[in-house]
């Protein structure tokens, strides 16, 4: 790989990171801040809804604006903005402040998908942009791994608002890194301007291409699927914390199991998904492992040991179906349209942030901390339906062509 294409690729990928790494600090330290803030699981589960609601509706605007304007501007904004919220949820330990920065943490979040995507595929070449795209997965998922057990690490050193003050000033210094780096991040924002048709109305015509039934199928993939993820994402640590009367460390350590994993499935399913034509049979299988993993973990109440290897199987197959999913939808995406379209399919995640945290939550403040891997694994199942109408219905929409 050239070094421009290389240096794109790492300042883009470690941005990703940090997107996802922000997200998932805050859930390993609910039993403590239940206390510090005086409110229940269901409380902290609506704060993290409230940055998936504010990511939600601004992610499929900030990907027109993507096409149309380009996206270094908008990736450098949202990197520091959100690190700022990060490092203020530490200055300020109080309920209303964390909800509040987390609505704004959240419209930051938002650039992150349309942005790197349409960077990413305007910077590398298309006989590598597979790999590319898996690869860039892969940073996504060790930001979820890395969180957890940094965090802990960091309140146990020293203090969980100092630990989050410091985490937020990291992602600070790779916006700085990014913007002093800004003129090698093209993204075709004129040449998509100069391929428009004479008189045409992008975003217009952008509406219609998002709600296609191709592009409905892909985003009800991804949210359906990351409503499953989260029960185990958001809630696992408080979930085995709850169940066993483990300790908050024991409980993380299970939980990063599953998060380190998927990273290594993420590398070895882009290697498969260039090699295979039916993306959605992967994924399927992919999705039905992990649903049989987290069954496994609610019927038969195994020690943590099992509950560890169970996690690292389904981990893996979580992060093994991402390549084929990302492959699925960017053969969707016309030219000049894939900041939207990944915009439009990634709101799913953000649909699922709404629902799922609350959900989770309210799974653990009125029921048998088990039902969070019921729920979890009965909605795994289905996303096989989800998977294979998006892969069926693109392939008639490409023969269409």
């Amino acid at each position: 790989m050239p070094p421009r294409e290389t240096k794109v690729v790492g300042i883009i990928c470690t941005g990703h990171f940090f997107s996802h790494f922000f997200l998932l600090l805050l859930p390993p330290l609910f039993p403590v801040l239940r206390e510090i803030y005086g409110v229940g699981f269901t409380e902290l589960g609506f704060a993290t809804a409230c940055f998936s609601v504010a990511s939600g509706f601004t992610q499929i605007p900030v990907g027109f604006m993507v096409d149309r304007y380009g996206a270094k501007k908008l990736l450098i904004w949202g990197l520091a903005t959100e690190s700022i919220a990060i490092c203020l949820i530490g200055v300020f330990p109080f309920y209303a402040a964390l909800v509040t920065l987390m609505i704004a943490a959240g419209l930051s979040n938002s650039v992150f998908h349309p942005a790197d995507y349409a960077i990413l595929n305007a910077n590398v070449d298309k006989s590598r942009i597979g790999r590319i795209f898996s690869f860039h997965t892969f940073t996504g998922y060790l930001g979820d791994a890395v969180a957890p057990a940094t965090i802990l690490l960091l309140a146990s050193l020293f203090d969980w608002r100092v630990g989050m003050f410091m985490c937020g000033m990291f992602g600070l210094v790779t916006a700085a890194v990014m913007w002093a780096n800004a003129e090698i991040l093209d993204d075709a924002a004129a040449t998509n301007a100069r391929d428009a048709a004479p008189g045409a109305k992008p975003a217009l015509r952008g509406m219609a291409l998002l709600f296609s039934l191709p592009i409905l199928m892909g985003l009800l993939f991804f949210a359906v699927m990351s409503i499953a993820n989260g029960g185990i994402r958001t809630f696992g640590v408080s979930a085995l914390h709850e169940l066993y009367h483990t300790s908050l460390g024991a409980a993380g350590l299970v939980i990063s199991v599953y998060l380190f994993v998927s990273p290594i499935g993420v590398l070895a399913g882009g290697f498969v998904a260039d090699r295979i034509k039916r993306h959605d049979i992967v994924a399927a299988v992919c999705i039905l492992i992990i649903a049989l993993c987290v069954f496994s973990i609610a019927i038969f109440d195994p020690p943590m040991v099992v509950i560890g290897i169970l996690l690292a199987i389904a981990g893996f197959g979580n992060g093994f179906l991402a390549p084929p999913r990302d492959m699925i939808v960017r053969s969707l995406a016309p030219p000049g349209a894939i900041g939207a379209v990944f915009g439009f399919v990634s709101s799913g995640f953000a649909i699922a942030g709404i629902i799922a945290p609350v959900l989770y939550g309210w799974l653990l403040d009125h029921s048998d901390p088990r039902n969070v891997f019921w729920v979890s694994g009965f909605v795994a199942l289905l996303t096989i339906v989800t998977v294979l109408g998006t892969g069926s219905v693109g392939r008639r929409a490409a023969a269409a062509k």
